[in-house]
């Protein structure tokens, strides 16, 4: 197994209400606010989610933006990954919002079951302004292009692949889907829905993806996996990372590492 020398890469570890911003195992800034939901975005603006409301912080940790709508109640989930046009889904009412880099409305909300899919239980970006969603009635990913028009479909993936999947997760990087289904592992698809291959990685909550390399937090520890070389590794900094900044905070008795 070949030891990872060095790694740049964004990384939120999140303890209580607290966030810390991680690159190169050294903690960048920390904020503390109450928040259920959090990711980053490739300009390493962080963004928090506390009920129906959005906030945005600058690569330094500076407030920049707030963002809340009532009429759609709390927000189920968040995709970042085009820092030019944010993904906000209201599961309760199966609506979709982006948002521009400001925070403002990008267009009308988009209706999943004005087009069809009323039981949508996980959504995602993907590259040429369109998305993703995983429909619980089909049992199938769709992809949409910006006009909300579906452009590919798996057809059902429990027959397909001939397993029970119960997905949690899902992410788009370089073309390709990811579907965390935790008893199972990472399903990953193309961008025609044509399934690709199974990552063994199991019962993790979220991950996030760089170029070949998944991050994740599986026991206590954050590690990497390399898709290509099939290789996981524990990043040691960063658990002394966080070691160091929760101690500072009182939150847990220093212990040696």
């Amino acid at each position: 197994m070949r030891k990872i020398l060095k790694y740049s890469f964004l990384f939120l570890i999140c303890l209580s209400s607290l966030a810390f911003i991680v690159k190169d195992g050294k903690t960048l800034y920390v904020i503390k606010h109450e928040f259920n939901l959090f990711t980053t975005d490739n300009l390493s603006n962080t963004y928090l989610i506390n009920g129906e409301e959005l906030i945005k912080y600058n690569a330094t940790g500076k407030l920049l933006l707030k963002y809340s709508n009532k009429r759609y109640g709390k927000i189920t989930a968040i995709d970042a990954t085009n820092a030019l046009k944010i993904l906000l889904y209201y599961k309760d009412f199966q609506q979709l919002i982006f948002l521009d880099s400001q925070l403002s409305q990008n267009g009308d909300a988009i209706s999943l079951e004005n087009l069809g899919y009323e039981q949508t239980d996980l959504v995602c970006t993907s590259f040429n302004n369109s998305f993703w969603i995983y429909n619980k009635q089909t049992n199938e990913l769709v992809r949409f292009n910006e006009n909300s028009q579906p452009i590919a479909k798996t057809g059902n993936l429990k027959q397909l692949l001939q397993a029970e999947l119960k997905p949690d997760f899902m992410t788009e990087h370089n073309s390709y889907l990811y579907l965390n289904c935790p008893d199972i592992g990472i399903y990953v698809f193309d961008m025609y829905g044509t399934f690709n291959k199974i990552i063994s990685l199991k019962h993790l909550p979220a991950f996030q993806v760089s170029n070949n390399i998944l991050y994740f937090y599986k026991d206590d520890k954050f590690c990497s996996y390399n898709t290509k070389a099939f290789e996981e590794n524990a990043l040691k900094g960063f658990i002394r990372e966080l070691i160091r900044i929760t101690t500072y905070f009182g939150l847990i008795k220093r212990r040696d590492w």
